[in-house]
This record gives structure tokens, C-alpha cells and sequence, in this order.
């Protein structure tokens, strides 16, 4: 515990620093009061864990009712004001947090071993280091955050060995193709096509090997005659023992996915039971994963947990400024699976809202049980198939209700065969037919007249324009003879004559 001497330099916290510059300045401003020091290690780390979590410890009190008992009227600064916060409740002993607190607590930190003498320099880092690792230690050990970070390890470990195992088994068809390729397109589970392969080694074998534990006997059957036929290049024993290896660690790395894939699904029902039972146990620990820690996830908002695994989408969205997704990681849970394309947006977006409820109640809540999960999953399948029912139900006056049907009544009637469904020629009546036949006859009737009409008007028209020529023609000669006549009877007269003769000399 230390005294200050001068509080008025402390007023001045932009310049604080520089009364610290010296153990000769800092002795000036704080003088030592009490140092009591610890017996050992574990005490020093319980004080430490205790400062920590914002907790009195036992020693602490002590000195401090010691303190109280003295000097009372006087103010307590402390760097933590949850600390502060507890010693006044528990002790009634005024304390100040504040940022000249902050600077002065700094600039103790840096003179420390100036101001506390009889504390060499290499004892002093010596405690300091070994005090830092216990707490990192007991931190790591104890802390509840900690614990899923297994199963973070274990879901990257079970996406990295699901590329391995597709890249091995598109590796091991191709190189065994060469020899037979017709395997492939019978085989198609992977494991099964592994283990026959690693057990027969050469097509010719197939003939006299037995494979009945692994296939069933119709591909059985089918794989001994297509390895008669086969078009398939011949390969070395060599190459077939590389391939024969390459198999083997695709069944083991199999084995160990099936292995790995329990001990996480075990792992999150321990941890995370509820997120488990809303999600699934894949589904939750890549959103565990994703948010770094189940206390992290249970600091985000519903609309965070929608759309965990899709921040590329949604910024691309809002700087294109179109739609944005509607769902992440979320969108591989089973329940958003089940419904239709229409509803895959309502049903995430419900389906986050209750995972956020449930990730916290697993990360901040003190009990184990699953209730909640499967309350929630139930209600966001009971909104499931109000959804996809939406279609069924009808919309009344006083609100929704489902659409009425009429009770079934046993009606006892005796059905005869209709002979007439046999046939798939359509049958038509006779009367039909007649009335058929007659109607295409006037029909054909009233066109051939209508056609002859339009003939009539087309020739008369023809007929009358060559009359008229005729006329014309006539009308003209008549004029020309009458004309002719005229001038040989009429005498040339002396006008006529004189006007013929200026026109001349004109």
C-alpha cells in the first residue's frame, strides 16, 4: 500500500508520466505505508486469480480492516472498480477509480523497485515470470471458455479429413481404372470399392477370390463377368501393390472419421446439448467454430447467427446494393432442409432466433438438461407445418381456420362395367354424325354459291367495259365521216381565204 504525498500534481494527468521519470521523482509524489509479502507460490496465484475475477481475498481484508481501523476518513484508489465496488460493500470504505488513478497506477508499475527496497531487480522478474505462467496455467486449466476449443479441433480436423478422403478415393478410381474401369461404374459406394480392391488386387483374381462379405451377390455376379470382358490396360505387380497401399489408407482414414465424428457428437451433447438438438451436432460446432468460442456465439444477435458463414455474401450485397442472403451456416440444419424454397427464408430466420436462446442457455446457464432444445424444436416444426398447410387453410371473418369437409356417408350402389373405357377410339353418336354430314354440306353448298355470285360480277364487269370500248370507238368514226362530209359540201369563203393568207406571210 502506498501514500501520496502530493495530490495536487496528480490533478495534471497529461503530465502524470513525468513525475515518474526517476525513483527520486516518484519517491516525492508516493511514499511505501504497508508491503506484506507471500509465503509462497499458491497463495501468491489464489490472490492473483481472486484480483482477477474482481474478488476479495482473505489476506487482502485483513490489511485492509488493519488500514480502516487507522486511517478511515481516507480515500482507497483502486484500478479495478469492481474490486472497489466490493470493498466498499463488504468494509464501508470509500474508494476512487478514475483515470488520474489509471496514469498513477502505470507510473507506480515502472518505479516499483525503487519505491519497495530490499527487493533485488532478478528476484523481482523471477516471481513476475513464474506468477505469470501459474495464472496462464490455471486459466487454461479451469477456465469453462476453454473447453470447446476440442471441439473447434475436431470439426476442422473432420472437414480437412473429408478433402483428404475425396482427393485419396478420386486418386485410387483413376489408378485402378487404367486396369479395370469398369469397377467403377459398378462400385459406387467408395469404402466398398476400397476394400474389394485392396482384397483382390488383380482383375484376373476376381474369378477364383470370394467377395461376399463385402458386396452383395448380384454386384458380385456382375463384377466377375465384367473382369472377364474387361478392356482394361495390364498393369505390373508393383503398380497393384502402390495401389493396394493407397487403399489402406483410405479405409483407415475412414475409420478414424467415423471415430472422430462420435467423439464430437458426444462432445457437443455435453457442451452445447440444446444448440445440438435445434441444430445438429455438425451444424453447431461449425458455428461454434466460426465464432471462435460458445461464449463468443452467445454475445451475437439472432440476425448474427442467421447468417454466420455468409459475410462475403452480405457485404457484396450491400455494396452492390441488392438482396441480401438470408441464411449462413444455419442453411445446412436440418429443419431449414425439409421445407420448400418459398419458406427456407421464414424458417432460418425463426430457426436462428431460437438457437440464439438455446446458445446461451447452454454457455451462461448452470443446468445440463436438453428441455429447452426440444421445446423450441418443436415449436419452429409446429411453424414449419403451419407453412407448408398455408395452402389448405382459408380466411374467415373472425380469423383462420382450417377448410370444412363434408362427412363420408356410405352410399351402397351397384356399379356396372363401362365396356366403352376398353377402347381408345372416342366414340361418337349417329345422330351426331348426320347432323356432322349435313352441316358440311350447306357449308360447302353456301361457298359454291357465293364463289358463282362473285364470278357473275367479275364477267359482267368485264362485259360492260368492252361494250363501252365498242361504243367509244364507234361514236368516233361517226364523228370523223360527218366532219368529212361537211367540208366537201360547204365553199371555200374569202375570209377564210384572206385569214390563210396573213397566216402565211405571218
Amino acid at each position: 500500500f502506498l501514500q501520496v504525498l502530493n495530490e495536487k500534481k496528480l490533478q495534471e494527468v497529461d503530465s502524470l508520466w513525468k513525475e515518474f521519470e526517476t525513483p527520486e521523482k516518484a519517491n516525492k509524489i508516493v511514499k511505501l505505508k504497508h508491503f506484506e509479502k507471500f509465503q509462497d507460490t499458491t497463495e501468491a496465484l489464489a490472490a492473483s486469480t481472486a484480483l482477477v475475477e474482481g474478488k476479495l481475498s482473505k489476506n487482502l481484508k485483513k490489511i485492509l480492516k488493519k488500514i480502516v481501523a487507522k486511517d478511515a476518513h481516507e480515500q482507497l484508489a483502486v484500478a479495478d472498480a469492481k474490486l472497489g465496488g466490493v470493498i466498499k460493500e463488504k468494509l464501508n470504505l470509500s474508494c476512487i477509480h478514475s483515470p488520474m488513478v489509471t496514469e498513477l497506477m502505470r507510473g507506480i508499475r515502472s518505479q516499483i523497485e525503487g519505491l519497495i527496497t530490499g527487493l533485488p531487480s532478478r528476484e523481482m522478474a523471477a516471481m513476475c515470470l513464474g506468477l505469470a505462467h501459474s495464472l496462464s496455467r490455471y486459466k487454461l486449466k479451469f477456465s469453462p471458455d476453454k473447453v470447446d476449443t476440442m471441439i473447434i479441433q475436431a470439426i476442422s480436423l473432420l472437414d480437412d479429413l473429408d478433402k483428404e478422403l475425396n482427393n485419396y478415393i478420386m486418386r485410387c478410381r483413376e489408378w485402378y481404372g487404367w486396369h479395370f474401369p469398369e469397377l467403377g461404374k459398378i462400385i459406387t459406394d467408395n469404402l466398398m470399392y476400397c476394400k474389394c480392391v485392396r482384397k483382390v488386387g488383380d482383375r484376373s483374381n476376381f474369378a477364383s477370390s470370394d467377395v461376399s462379405d463385402i458386396l452383395p451377390e448380384e454386384i458380385e455376379e456382375d463384377v466377375k463377368a465384367a473382369a472377364e470382358i474387361s478392356m482394361g490396360t495390364e498393369v505390373s505387380e508393383e503398380d497393384i501393390n502402390n495401389i493396394i497401399h493407397l487403399c489402406d489408407q483410405v479405409i483407415e482414414i475412414s475409420e478414424y472419421r467415423t471415430q472422430l465424428y462420435d467423439y464430437l457428437k458426444n462432445r457437443m451433447m455435453a457442451i452445447a446439448p440444446n444448440l445440438t438438438i435445434m441444430v445438429g451436432e455438425l451444424v453447431g460446432a461449425r458455428l461454434i467454430a466460426h465464432a471462435g468460442s460458445l461464449l463468443n456465439l452467445a454475445k451475437h444477435p439472432a440476425s448474427t447467427v442467421q447468417l454466420l458463414g455468409a459475410e462475403k455474401a452480405l457485404f457484396r450485397a450491400l455494396k452492390t446494393k441488392r438482396d441480401t442472403p438470408k441464411f449462413g451456416l444455419i442453411y445446412h440444419a436440418s429443419l431449414v432442409g425439409q421445407s420448400n424454397v418459398k419458406n427456407k427464408g421464414k424458417i432460418s430466420r425463426m430457426l436462428a432466433a431460437k438457437t440464439a436462446l438455446t446458445i446461451r442457455y447452454d454457455a451462461l446457464g448452470e443446468s445440463t438438461s436438453a428441455e429447452m432444445g426440444a421445446e423450441n424444436r418443436l415449436k419452429v416444426e409446429r411453424r414449419l407445418r403451419l407453412l407448408e398447410e398455408r395452402g389448405i387453410r382459408r380466411i374467415s371473418g373472425t380469423g383462420k381456420a382450417l377448410a370444412k369437409t363434408d362427412k363420408y356417408q356410405n352410399k351402397s350402389e351397384v356399379k356396372v362395367f363401362d365396356p366403352s373405357g376398353d377402347s381408345t377410339i372416342p366414340v361418337v353418336s349417329k345422330k351426331r354424325k348426320i347432323q356432322e354430314v349435313d352441316e358440311q354440306d350447306t357449308e360447302v353448298a353456301v361457298k359454291a354459291k357465293k364463289f358463282k355470285a362473285e364470278m357473275k360480277e367479275e364477267t359482267a364487269v368485264e362485259d360492260g367495259e368492252r361494250v363501252k370500248k365498242k361504243k367509244k370507238k364507234k361514236d368516233k368514226e361517226k364523228q370523223a365521216e360527218e366532219e368529212a362530209v361537211l367540208s366537201e359540201e360547204l365553199p371555200s369563203s374569202p375570209i377564210i381565204e384572206v385569214k390563210q393568207n396573213c397566216t402565211a406571210t405571218s
